[in-house]
C-alpha cells in the first residue's frame, strides 16, 4: 500500500494547488460556463502523471495478471478478434502487439487512456477539482480501474459523453456509448439511460426510480429470475451462477450521503450548477444499482458507469453550505473518505501493490 498512499498524497497536493492557482472564467451569454474557474493545466498534468504511473506500472491487483496472461498467450489477428466479444478492446490489443509483446504495454496504455479521460472531464465540470480526485482514489474507483480494466475503460469513454447528455444531443451521445460498448458491452445500458436522466432532479420521476430500487431489493429473487432469463444467451448469462454475496451497506451509505446533501441544498445547487440535474440523476442511478447490489454484488459493476458522475457532484456539495461552514464540510469529506479508504483497502481487501519498476 505504500505507493498507493504516496499516490494519494501526490495527487491531492498537485490537484489542490491546481485549483489554488486556477484562472477565473470570464463568461458571456455566448460563452457560458457552469464552473467559474479552471485549474492550472501544468499542475493537472502532475496529478495525471502520478495516477498513470502508479496504475500503468503495476504488476498485480485484481484481474491484472489475467489480462497480461491473455495478451501474452494470444495472437490478436482479425480472425481471432472477430471471434471474441468486445471487438474494440481486441483491436487495441492487436495494435499494441505490433509495438511490443510485453503485456505491460497493455496495462500502461489502458491506465493512460482511462485516467486522462476521467481527469479531463473532472477538470471541466468539477467545482473543487482536488475533492473529485481525492474521492476518485479514496472512494475506490481508482482501485477498480486497476481491476476491471475493460469496463472502467468503457466507463471512461462513455463519461466523455456528458457534454452531449447535458445538451440533449442524443446522436453524438449514442455514438460515444456505442464506441464504449466495443470495449465492454455492458455500456449499452447507457442508451436507455439517456431518456431517464434528462428530467429535472428530485422530480416525481426521481421518487419513482428510488421506489423501484427498493421494490427490486425486496423482491430480488423474482427480479433476478426474470433478469437472468432475459440475458441467458448473452455473454453475461453466466452471472446467473455468480454467488459472492452482496455489496457492503457501508458502500451504499457512501453513495447516498452526497445525494442527501444535494437534496437538502437543491435550490442553491440549481443556482450554482444549472446543468447539474443530469449529474444528480446519474449519481442517483449509481446509488440505485449499489442498493440492488446488496443482494448480489454483480450489480455493483453497473454502478461504475454512474459513480463517475458522483465525483462531480461531491465537488459541488461543499459550496451548498454557509461560507463559514465550508471548511468544516471540506475537512469532514477529507477525513471521512480517508477512513473509508483505509477500511476498504487495508482492513477489508488487504490490497498489496506490486510493481517491477518501483
Amino acid at each position: 500500500m505504500t505507493f498507493l498512499w504516496m499516490n494519494l498524497a501526490i495527487v491531492f497536493i498537485f490537484s489542490f494547488f491546481a485549483r489554488y492557482f486556477a484562472r477565473p472564467i470570464i463568461t458571456t451569454v455566448s460563452t457560458f460556463s457552469d464552473v467559474p474557474i479552471k485549474p492550472n493545466k501544468l499542475l493537472v498534468v502532475g496529478t495525471l502523471l502520478s495516477l498513470i504511473l502508479i496504475s500503468g506500472l503495476r504488476s498485480g491487483i485484481g484481474d491484472t495478471f489475467f489480462y497480461k496472461h491473455i495478451y501474452e498467450l494470444n495472437n490478436f489477428t482479425w480472425e481471432y478478434i472477430t471471434s471474441q466479444k468486445d471487438i474494440g478492446f481486441g483491436i487495441l490489443q492487436m495494435l499494441l502487439q505490433k509495438v511490443s509483446d510485453d503485456a505491460q504495454i497493455l496495462i500502461f496504455t489502458t491506465a493512460l487512456i482511462t485516467n486522462v479521460l476521467i481527469v479531463f472531464i473532472l477538470y471541466k465540470y468539477s467545482r473543487m477539482f482536488e475533492v473529485s480526485l481525492y474521492v476518485y482514489i479514496t472512494g475506490g474507483l481508482f482501485l477498480i480501474s486497476m481491476n476491471g480494466i475493460r469496463q472502467i475503460l468503457a466507463a471512461a469513454i462513455a463519461f466523455t459523453a456528458i457534454k452531449f447528455l447535458m445538451e440533449g444531443n442524443w446522436i453524438k451521445y449514442m455514438l460515444v456509448v456505442l464506441l464504449a460498448s466495443t470495449f465492454h458491452q455492458s455500456a449499452l445500458v447507457l442508451i436507455p439511460i439517456y431518456f431517464v436522466v434528462r428530467f429535472k432532479a428530485w422530480s416525481k420521476a426521481t421518487i419513482a426510480v428510488v421506489l423501484l430500487a427498493v421494490l427490486i431489493v425486496i423482491g430480488f429473487d423474482q427480479f433476478s429470475t426474470l433478469l437472468f432469463s432475459t440475458i441467458q444467451d448473452t455473454q453475461y448469462g453466466h452471472y446467473d451462477n455468480f454467488n459472492e454475496g452482496g455489496a457492503n451497506f457501508l458502500r451504499v451509505a457512501v453513495e447516498a450521503l452526497p445525494l442527501v446533501i444535494a437534496f437538502l441544498g437543491r435550490e442553491k445547487l440549481r443556482e450554482l450548477f444549472p446543468k447539474g440535474d443530469v449529474v444528480i440523476n446519474m449519481a442517483l442511478l449509481g446509488f440505485v444499482f449499489m442498493l440492488i447490489s446488496t443482494q448480489n454484488w454483480i450489480f455493483a459493476r453497473f454502478a461504475i458507469y454512474f459513480s463517475l458522475y458522483q465525483l462531480i457532484l461531491i465537488s459541488w456539495v461543499v459550496k451548498l453550505f454557509r461560507e463559514k461552514d465550508e471548511k468544516l464540510v471540506y475537512y469532514g469529506i477529507i477525513v471521512c473518505y480517508f477512513v473509508y479508504y483505509y477500511y476498504e483497502s487495508v482492513l477489508t481487501l488487504n490490497i498489496l501493490y506490486n510493481s517491477e519498476y518501483f
